[in-house]
C-alpha cells in the first residue's frame, strides 16, 4: 500500500514514514506543505494521504483544504487527516458529501501503532475512521431535546463504535458480542434515533455522524 505524508514538523513526518515503513507500507512522499502534497498526489496517485490539518504557511486548514481537494479531484487517493486538537467542526467538513476514504484522528492516537496503521489501512481501502475523542464529543453535547435519552448504555457504546467507522463484526470483537446481538443493536438504534438503515459500512457512518451534528 503507497502512501503520501503531509506535516511540516521534519521529526514528525520522518517518525510517521518510518513508522509505516515499518508495518509493510511504501511511503512514496513526504511532504512539508499543502502543495507539495497535491503535486505529489497528481504525480504518484498514493492509495492513501495521510495529512496535518494545519500548514503553512497560515497553519490554520491548509491542510483540511488539501484533504478536501484530493477527494474531489484525486478520488482514487484516500485520506487521513491528524490533528492537535478536538475540532468537530472541521472534522464534519471532512464528511461533509461522504465518509468513504476518509478519516479524521488525533495525533495522540499514533502512539498507539496497531490502532492508527488499523484506521489507516480501513480508510485506504474505503472504509472510514473517526477518532473516539471527536464522536465522544458529539454524543456527550447538551442538548434540550436529547434523542440519544433513549438508548441504552449498551446501545451508546455501539453508536460510538459505529460513528468511528467500525463494522459490526469490529464492534462484536471490541465489546465480546455476537455479530447476531451487534445487528440487533444497531436496528435498535437507527428505529430510535429514526435514522436509514444504510447499506454500506461508510454510508452508515455518515448518517449516524450527520445525525450526531445536528
Amino acid at each position: 500500500m503507497r502512501v503520501a505524508i503531509a506535516e511540516d514538523s521534519v521529526l514528525l513526518r520522518e517518525g510517521l514514514a518510518s513508522l509505516l515503513t515499518g508495518a509493510g507500507f511504501e511511503v512514496v512522499a513526504r511532504c512539508g506543505d499543502a502543495s507539495a502534497l497535491l503535486q505529489a498526489v497528481a504525480a504518484l496517485a498514493p492509495d492513501v494521504a495521510v495529512v496535518d490539518i494545519r500548514m503553512p504557511p497560515t497553519h490554520t486548514d491548509e491542510g483540511l483544504r488539501a484533504a478536501m481537494k484530493i477527494r474531489r479531484d484525486f478520488s482514487r487517493t484516500a485520506v487521513l487527516v491528524l490533528s492537535q486538537h478536538v475540532e468537530p467542526a472541521l472534522a464534519m467538513t471532512l464528511f461533509a458529501d461522504s465518509a468513504a476514504g476518509a478519516g479524521y484522528l488525533l495525533k495522540d492516537r499514533v502512539s498507539d501503532v496497531a490502532e492508527f496503521v488499523s484506521c489507516l489501512r480501513r480508510v485506504a481501502a474505503g472504509g472510514t475512521a473517526v477518532d473516539p475523542v471527536i464522536v465522544s464529543s458529539l454524543v456527550s453535547r447538551a442538548r434540550a431535546d436529547d434523542p440519544l435519552a433513549a438508548l441504552t448504555p449498551r446501545e451508546r457504546e455501539v453508536l460510538a463504535l459505529m460513528a468511528s467507522g467500525h463494522s459490526n463484526q469490529g464492534i462484536a470483537d471490541r465489546l465480546v458480542l455476537t455479530l447476531r446481538a451487534v445487528e440487533k443493536y444497531v436496528s435498535s438504534i437507527f428505529g430510535k434515533l429514526d435514522l436509514p438503515a444504510t447499506g454500506g459500512e461508510s454510508r452508515r457512518v455518515l448518517a449516524v455522524l450527520l445525525f450526531l451534528r445536528r
